[in-house]
């Protein structure tokens, strides 16, 4: 049985000890990181949420002394002693209070710990399901808690500095009407109105645009979301975002503002410097230069367009591409010729997930003498002019792809990738940002045939393009932007509309009737007939933020209680089945088969 805290009161976290604190008697409090027993000593290392301090108990201190011989890992104590210096030899630089510890006069054990089922260390390479499912043991890692402590760093910069610029934080409902955001809603039923169910918001997106109409003219909220949508390592069905709103803008206001709000984070979080204004490129440029809309600009690798030189050339693969409308494009992978066989067969296989149908090549040694897929179906002349445009060297792995341009993009886009990883080149110091903007405003649906909205039926459409929307919707383009970092989506948004008879022929040229748009917003329909100012704004993805500033691979490793891949928590099992009572109160009938 742990012993009571009574009488004690913590007079120091672990590390707010040092030199400065030699001769005080001072209260410590917390978990065991090892104990360490040489026989006559006793080295006992404690750790808080700061850090470790060494506690030290010698044979002479009797009772105590077989106590601390008795404490292992993850017990949870409380010290009282003086504080003293190492001796020169005793000195750990490699920790903060390396050069002091603690003569203990006074140990109560708290609590004890059963063997934890795996260490609780600095980047523990226990597998990820272990560490979700004992996860208040992985958040007592330093490395994990250093996350939690930047993230909590951020929302307070950004409630700080929105609010310095103007910005109110108003909440939004959670439980909200249904309304068709791009993925499937978590509904929750009713169990007042019988057969109606509410949605939790994927987005506060129609109450900010009312919160315009209503006069707040600029609206900021650190905002939970759920979508209902197959994950990833940068999606979870529950996610956070920093959620901006502001009235008489265009789209030049929304960006600087918000470039504002980044380069403080960094520099107050990570005393890190960023430089702004950040680089603007039009999705059209992106796609071309890098064949992404979320570009990795820390390295070049870009898409070289083909098509022009090879429309003619004896290679099937490629003249089809282009008699359908389609592109050839390339990329040349500087140093990688050395790649085997095997490793090139593997770059196939990655341009095949993105539905190409394969991939071309062309190597050049050290002795500049080439090797290719497709040589022979091409003229000396062909291959030189090839070589030329892709300024192609000894040691160069042009690497090609011919299809529709959709497919052509997404294939040499992640390939590019794929190849950084591969090189290792991609540093995860370095911050590259930038804005990529003037988005379609419309995509084609294959499926449906029908032209969709790229983002949302309320996002404006620029002025210069109006002229487009009967004749030609696939060349109008938007007033939307995204923020990108290192090749990861970090936010976006557009200017809105606020015209009413522009809404209605948007609305009209998605196939929305004016009953179904009535039936889907009807209430911010409504609003907008009452003097609408004109809007815009954006949202960050909080946890993907953390993520990147904290240089993790996965947004789980900077929430504290994260999903899995199926939606689930190991931790708790949820999602859990409820008891009859509850589902009939619901009006949920559920037969098991």
């Amino acid at each position: 049985m742990g012993e009571s805290i009574h009488g004690l009161k913590r007079s120091h976290k672990c590390t707010e000890l040092s030199s400065s604190n030699i001769g005080e008697k001072v209260t410590v409090m917390g978990w065991v990181q090892k104990q360490r027993n040489l026989g006559s000593l006793v080295f006992i290392d404690l750790r808080d949420r700061t850090g470790i301090v060494q506690i030290v108990f010698t044979d002479k201190d009797g009772e105590m002394f077989d106590k601390a011989k008795s404490i292992r890992s993850e017990f949870v104590i409380a010290a009282v002693g003086t504080v003293a210096a190492r001796s020169p030899e005793a000195v750990n630089k490699k920790m903060a209070t390396g050069e002091i510890e603690i003569i203990a006069s006074e140990l109560r054990i708290l609590s004890t710990s059963e063997t934890p089922p795996m260490y609780i260390e600095e980047d523990s390479e226990v597998n990820e399901q272990t560490r979700l499912k004992y996860r208040f043991l992985d958040l007592r890692r330093p490395d994990m808690q250093r996350n939690l402590i930047l993230r909590h760093r951020v929302a307070k910069v950004a409630r700080d500095y929105y609010d310095e610029n103007g910005f109110l934080e108003i909440e939004t409902p959670i439980l909200i009407k249904s309304t068709p955001e791009g993925a499937r809603d978590y509904l929750v039923p009713s169990r007042v109105h019988p057969g109606k169910f509410f949605a939790l918001p994927q987005s506060p997106q129609l109450y900010k645009q009312l919160l315009m109409v209503s006069g707040y003219d600029r609206y900021f909220q650190i905002a939970k979301c759920f979508r209902d949508e197959d994950l990833r390592a940068d999606r979870q069905p529950e996610f956070t975002q920093i959620d901006i709103e502001m009235s008489f803008v265009n789209v030049d206001d929304v960006l600087e503002v918000n470039e504002g709000f980044v380069k403080r984070a960094f520099k107050e979080a990570l005393n890190i410097d960023i430089e702004t204004p950040f680089i603007r490129m039009p999705y059209a440029e992106a796609m071309e230069r890098f064949g992404s809309d979320k570009p990795d600009i820390r390295f070049g690798m870009e898409l070289i367009n083909m098509s022009d030189m090879v429309a003619n050339c004896g290679f099937k693969v490629f003249t089809d591409a282009i008699a359908m409308g389609g592109s050839v494009r390339a990329i040349n992978a500087k140093g990688c010729a050395k790649f085997s066989r095997k490793e090139i067969d593997a770059l196939v296989e990655v341009v095949k997930t993105y539905k190409a149908k394969g991939m071309a090549w062309i190597s050049i040694n050290q002795e500049n003498e080439i090797k290719s897929s497709f040589a022979k179906f091409m003229s000396e002349e062909e291959m030189k002019a090839i070589l030329e445009r892709a300024q192609a060297e000894a040691g160069d792995l042009i690497c090609f792809v011919a299809d529709k341009n959709n497919v052509v993009f997404d294939a040499l886009g992640q390939l590019r990738l794929e190849i950084a990883r591969k090189l290792d080149i991609l540093n995860l110091d370095e911050f590259k940002f930038l804005w990529v903007t003037e988005f379609p405003l419309f995509e084609y649906d294959e499926e449906e045939q029908r032209w969709v909205a790229k983002h949302h039926p309320f996002t404006s459409p620029m002025d210069e393009d109006l002229e487009y929307l009967d004749t030609d919707p696939g060349k109008v383009r938007a007033k939307a932007y995204d923020m990108v970092l290192n090749g990861v989506e970090l936010g976006g948004g557009s200017i809105r509309i606020h015209i009413q008879e522009l809404q209605s022929k948007m609305f009209e040229m998605l196939g929305f009737t004016e009953e179904d748009a009535n039936r889907k917003f009807g209430f911010l329909l409504e609003a907008f007939k009452y003097g609408t100012p004109p809007h815009g704004g954006m949202a960050f993805g909080l946890d993907r933020l953390i993520m990147l500033m904290a240089k993790r691979n996965s947004i789980r490793d900077v929430i504290a209680f994260p999903k899995v891949q199926n939606a689930s928590e190991l931790m708790s099992n949820a999602p859990d089945v409820v008891d009859e009572k509850q589902l009939e109160e619901l009006h949920i009938n559920i037969t098991n088969n």
